[in-house]
């Protein structure tokens, strides 16, 4: 009771603080991408590069940040790539829905190596990937799945996730423990990273259709809310919640990614807006509109000083510049 009252309070504070939310305080420089790409997730790619999974076109993007020159490593015939991101080998891992496999693509050779999933799983639509602090890579599947990869020993485990349909984002944090979340069965889940086994927490209501998650730096879980259009925060600590409703009549947060200073960034396709929201001053402190009308940015990453939105719906890639780069 105590999670669900201080969540209420948390709504209600928020209305005056996203009456004046500010602009884009940050340039940006925008990036086209092959038409018909249609770039789903992005990272980071090496130093001066971003990664972006071209979903309609079955490839890798890599853009160069200095020149603008964009280039595309094709994955394998019926590919339809979801999620990317850079594992600790500094290779790009991406989620392949139509391979029904993790992919591997080495950034200096673009050599594609495949790691399919057992026969027996059947369709997963797999959606995205994180690592473990043991240099695993697990991933989800909304079909009902998530999974993990041992990239060492290319074992690879699959089980059936609680609820049936629907998980969705998946992250780390800082102490390298994985947590995801399911879109349709609207929860947030811990895995016990040697077992495999889901603990799953419920949020403040239900049917919030929580679709991203990501750590912040004190391992608290920022969580993008797609049904209810709040901004979300759990504290494994002490089992809290906290949310904020997200501008607009009828909001809807799909992602959210929290950069090197603990800003939460969230994407807001109702408004076609990202969302830059200070998580220890609680209030929004930026606002940037689409390249375009309906921009529907999709997931967001980065790393010190950059923030990437893939702008799925015109084939663009947004970069924000908040800083010298890392």
């Amino acid at each position: 009771m105590r999670a669900i009252w201080m969540a209420a309070m948390a709504a209600v504070a928020l209305a005056g603080a996203v009456t004046g939310a500010a602009r884009a305080e940050h340039p940006v420089r925008v990036f086209d991408v092959p038409k018909g790409a249609h770039p789903h997730d992005v990272a980071p790619g090496l130093p001066g590069t971003i990664w972006y999974t071209a979903q309609w076109q079955g490839a890798l993007g890599i853009i160069d940040i200095k020149s603008g020159k964009v280039e595309q490593v094709k994955l394998g015939e019926k590919s339809s790539p979801h999620g990317v991101i850079m594992g600790p080998d500094g290779a790009a891992w991406i989620t392949d829905g139509g391979l029904n496999a993790i992919v591997r693509v080495d950034p200096k050779t673009k050599a594609v190596k495949s790691f399919p999933l057992p026969a027996d799983s059947g369709y997963t639509n797999l959606n995205t990937p994180a690592f473990d602090g043991k240099g695993r890579v697990w991933f989800t599947g909304q079909t009902g799945i998530y999974g993990r990869l041992d990239p060492k020993s290319g074992k690879l485990d699959v089980w059936p996730a609680p609820k049936g349909r629907g998980p969705y984002g998946i992250a780390a944090t800082p102490d390298g423990q994985i947590w995801y979340v399911s879109l349709a069965a609207s929860f947030l889940a811990k895995v016990d990273m040697e077992t495999g086994a889901t603990t799953v927490v419920e949020p403040v209501e239900p049917g919030v259709g929580p679709r991203r998650v990501w750590s912040d730096s004190k391992g608290q879980l920022w969580v993008s809310e797609w049904s209810s259009g709040y901004l979300s925060r759990y504290t494994p600590k002490d089992g809290q919640w906290k949310r904020w409703k997200m501008p607009g009549d009828k909001p809807r947060a799909y992602a959210v990614y929290v950069d090197d200073r603990d800003v939460a960034w969230v994407t807001e396709w109702a408004g076609n807006v990202t969302i830059a929201f200070d998580t220890k001053a609680e209030k929004i402190i930026g606002t940037y509109p689409g390249s375009g009308p309906k921009a529907e940015v999709r997931q967001i990453l980065g790393r010190k000083g950059e923030i990437y939105l893939p702008e799925s719906g015109l084939d663009r890639v947004m970069l924000v510049e908040t800083g010298k780069p890392g």
